[in-house]
């Protein structure tokens, strides 16, 4: 399997569907499940051991990406997730400590962490390369075909 999404808790399966979207337009291998890092921490390191990237979508404390960055050595992409407080996770996964590194995405952004990950896959992978192009070309169209709707109207 290419990329492994773990949810802290089965709320956060909204921003871990953005992630899923993506993969599957770009025909990238995943699984998605549920683990705690406080609740199910042996779960959560034997999750840690078959993919090449894992996306972790966590809210609250938002533990979860540094305890799977801490039990592997592929990359670990952290989502944040908007809750009350809306900067709590977003602080959890940007301050990792020395030597435990997560690169993190904006709150509630699975959508990039899947386009992150697909990044790092096409690093090696020739196919998930030609995806990924023929998916930001698809978006550069988007933007000229809106750009003109817009100039016609004003």
């Amino acid at each position: 399997m290419d990329v492994k999404i773990i949810l802290g808790s089965k709320s956060d399966l909204e921003v871990g569907e953005k992630a899923v979207d993506v993969l599957e337009e770009l025909g990238i291998d995943y699984q998605m499940t549920v683990s705690s890092a406080h609740r199910t921490p042996e779960r959560t390191k034997e999750l840690c051991e078959d993919a090449e990237v894992f996306i972790t979508v966590a809210g609250l404390a938002a533990a979860l990406p540094g305890v799977v960055a801490a039990h592997t050595t592929k990359p670990v992409i952290g989502v944040p997730v908007s809750g009350r407080m809306n900067l709590d996770s977003l602080l959890s996964i940007v301050q990792m400590p020395p030597g435990v590194p997560v690169a993190t995405v904006g709150m509630n952004r699975g959508d990039n962490a899947a386009l992150l990950a697909a990044e790092i896959l096409a690093r090696t992978d020739d196919e998930v390369k030609e995806s990924l192009e023929e998916y930001r070309e698809n978006r550069r169209e988007r933007v000229y075909k809106d750009a003109e709707e817009v100039e016609n109207k004003y």
